[in-house]
């Protein structure tokens, strides 16, 4: 994919190369976004094909001071809450938890991986507390086709924010702006969500590994 100005030119153009390239390479996670917002899938995929048509009709008003993808995901949430609003099934982030798979931080996160009370920032991440990809861990750095169909499914089995928030980062590799700016969610948030569904999913490879070794 070629930078911003260069793809913004071409899209401006009628590249359709360039455009089929970019509805390929995003829509998966832009699906994926729209389907925390809406009911069904269904729903989902046609707030991703509504955004890609506000984004060719809007592309000569794009005024750069974004990056073209939060750009594209700030319209793809828009219509996502726009459409959840009018089927009236949209479903609040914080309806989401659920007090026995969700917890709060301290259920899945070393408590000493936040800082105290009497720190000028309590609750906010250490910096060795710093959520690390799972992906980057020793004990994944050779993964089995077989560990990856153990990943695959300790991840559909996360609670639905952890694992928008993971499938988001580590499968679609969006940043953590780019996660905060669709699902209208803080910074902290986002890293706590993140760290305790990639905590579950390391939990789920040294089961898997520890099955093995036997």
């Amino acid at each position: 994919m070629t930078g911003d100005a260069e793809l913004v030119a071409a899209l401006r153009a009628g590249d359709e190369a360039a455009f089929s390239e970019l509805v390929a390479a995003w829509s998966p996670s832009m699906l994926r976004i729209a389907r925390s917002f809406v009911g069904t899938w269904q729903a989902a995929e046609d707030v991703v094909q509504d955004t890609w048509l506000a984004v060719v009709r809007g592309l000569g008003d794009f005024e750069q001071r974004s990056s073209l993808r939060t750009w594209v995901l700030s319209i793809l949430a828009n219509r996502a809450r726009s459409r959840a609003a009018r089927d009236r099934r949209l479903v609040l982030w914080s309806d989401l938890a659920d007090p026995e798979t969700d917890g709060d931080a301290a259920s899945w996160v070393d408590p000493a991986r936040f800082r105290g009370p009497d720190d000028a920032y309590p609750g906010h991440w250490t910096t060795a507390g710093e959520p690390v990809p799972w992906r980057e861990q020793p004990e994944t750095s050779a993964i089995s086709r077989e560990a990856l169909e153990v990943l695959e499914a300790a991840l559909g089995e996360l609670p639905p924010r952890q694992q928008t928030v993971v499938r988001l980062r580590d499968v679609h590799d969006l940043t953590s702006q780019e996660v905060c700016a669709a699902l209208d969610i803080s910074a902290e948030n986002q890293r706590v969500l993140l760290h305790r569904g990639r905590s579950r999913l390391r939990a789920a490879l040294e089961v898997h590994y520890r099955a093995d070794s036997a």
